[in-house]
């Protein structure tokens, strides 16, 4: 349930109460940071797996640099949002700490229809817009790097990932980086073409986590342990119920089920953070340092626990 008018009025006051207050006699609320994004959309099933007296109250965000930001002030309990941002607040010293997975995929490069752009290598020249500091932009560039083409031989554009299908269908722009659902309407209106799905990279299709304050994790572990297992659960289900995942979708985002239908097999909803999640992370941050978006690499010891769906795994 989303209750901005509620979440905005309350952003000034006192921290939740600890971590006894989970018990059913206590009601609680746990304060989620979503993003209007199909990658997002797991927390709107966390209804139906929470415990009694707990609720969650999603909130929505548009950019994942705000869901990160809300996170690390503590407007918001949890956030998900792309390993980029994620990366950027952590390399700049803010106490976010990645404590599991939300989604893979979800990304696409997309060419306008007719534009003549069938692969990455013929987007030299070609006007593309690219959300700055995002993860599509990491793997984007290195897709390019991989196929001869830097950023100096397109001409970037500026353009938020709900406005890029817009932008291509005006002629703004030759082609697009984009977030799900966008791809998905681009393709299922005719407007675009698939350039491919980048994920042919050493950082494989890794792109949405979930993350939390410093703070939460040592003064409310058994929230913590609350809210991840609410969060495998509504993971799991959005994974397995793909109808259910259209269904919700098309309703929270506003989007026809013809793209949500041409999205959702993009988009792989998950919760374990292993060995291999956290390789891929720091080969993102490696990309992301020789693109200059970070100044120094950080530090992994306390930017990625793993501690939560390790316990969870075993049990």
């Amino acid at each position: 349930m989303i209750r901005r008018r509620t979440f905005l009025a309350g952003l000034g006051a006192g921290a939740l109460v600890g971590p006894s207050a989970l018990r059913a006699e206590t009601p609680t609320v746990i304060r989620m940071g979503s993003l209007k994004l199909i990658h997002s959309i797991a927390p709107y099933f966390y209804a139906q797996f929470a415990p009694p007296g707990v609720t969650v109250e999603v909130i929505p965000f548009e950019s994942p640099t705000e869901c990160k930001n809300a996170v690390v002030t503590k407007s918001v309990d949890f956030g998900t949002f792309g390993i980029a941002a994620g990366t950027l607040g952590a390399a700049a010293g803010e106490p976010i700490v990645v404590i599991a997975s939300t989604c893979n995929r979800g990304m696409a490069i997309i060419a306008k229809t007719g534009s003549g752009i069938e692969k990455v290598a013929d987007l030299k020249g070609k006007r593309v817009a690219i959300w700055p500091g995002s993860t599509q932009e990491v793997f984007a560039l290195e897709r390019m790097r991989m196929e001869g083409v830097s950023v100096k031989d397109i001409t970037p554009v500026r353009i938020s990932f709900s406005e890029m299908h817009i932008a291509l269908a005006r002629g703004d722009v030759d082609a697009y980086v984009g977030a799900e659902p966008a791809p998905g309407v681009s393709l299922s209106t005719g407007v675009g073409t698939l350039v491919e799905y980048p994920y042919g990279t050493e950082m494989g299709s890794l792109n949405m986590v979930f993350g939390a304050h410093r703070d939460t994790l040592a003064e409310r572990p058994e929230m913590v342990k609350t809210m991840l297992e609410i969060h495998r659960k509504g993971s799991d289900f959005a994974q397995g119920n793909r109808e259910a995942t259209v269904a919700m979708a098309v309703q929270k985002l506003g989007q026809k089920r013809e793209a949500i239908e041409l999205s959702v097999p993009n988009v792989e909803f998950k919760w374990k953070l292993g060995e291999t999640e956290v390789k891929q992370a720091k080969a993102y941050s490696e990309h992301m340092l020789a693109a200059r978006q970070i100044k120094r690499l950080p530090d992994f010891s306390t930017f990625i626990d793993t501690r939560f769906v390790d316990a969870m795994r075993d049990s």
